[in-house]
């Protein structure tokens, strides 16, 4: 008998480890496929939602934010390169460039999880971090978003009605403080049946021993 859990998976596409996350989630499922079934939805969460139009340089940005050495900035983005690898993600090996501001990008997550067919959600949001995470692309531009959405089939025409407009904006910032004063305050943070919570880009075997685990309890 296969169970179906809800998952809501909260991350930002400027957040590598979340595309790390998803990655060992996917891998977790397509092992649990005769056990575990997902009704899987994707959350806002801005790590910057204060950047500017432009955004910033990754380097300085991150040394400003955490204080991080351009050594140790090296040595993350080998870590998450290989772990990336691990789950079938192949990260820009020159890395992101600049920070770019990704409230448009949840917008457009927002409508294809409202609007869009079963798993277009999902393709965006891969898409997504593949333009920003696995080619650098500049992801606050209208025609970055644009193509990305063309190349998962969803409509253009009304992403763009979406991107001129203010649509959907105020359910995505309800959303962002909904997960905020629920506590997660990083991410990826992935919820299972609105109760449990695995933080952080886990391990496939990981998540494939908590879904396991919580679908067993679920019955």
């Amino acid at each position: 008998m296969t169970t179906t859990l809800k998952i809501d998976f909260v991350s930002d596409i400027a957040c590598p480890w979340c595309a790390v996350g998803l990655g060992a989630l996917e891998q977790a499922l397509a092992e649990l496929k005769d056990e575990v079934s997902a009704d899987l939805h994707f959350q806002p969460f801005e790590l910057n939602p204060n950047m500017p139009k432009g955004g910033e340089d990754l380097g300085e940005h991150l040394t400003a934010k955490y204080g991080s050495t351009p050594e140790q900035q090296a040595q993350i983005r080998a870590n998450i390169t290989a772990r990336g690898k691990e789950v079938g993600f192949t990260f820009n090996p020159a890395g992101r460039g600049r920070v770019f501001n990704t409230f448009n990008a949840h917008r457009l997550l927002h409508w294809a999880g409202v609007k869009g067919a079963a798993g277009k959600q999902h393709a965006l949001k891969r898409a997504l971090l593949e333009a920003y995470q696995g080619r650098a692309e500049v992801v606050e531009s209208d025609e970055v978003l644009l193509a990305v959405v063309a190349s998962v089939g969803l409509d253009v025409a009304e992403a763009q009605s979406i991107l001129s407009s203010e649509t959907y904006a105020q359910e995505v910032r309800e959303l962002e403080v909904f997960y905020q004063q629920a506590g997660i305050h990083s991410v990826p943070a992935v919820i299972i049946n609105d109760k449990h919570l695995i933080s952080g880009g886990q391990p496939a075997e990981v998540f494939a021993q908590a879904l396991r685990r919580i679908a067993a309890s679920e019955v």
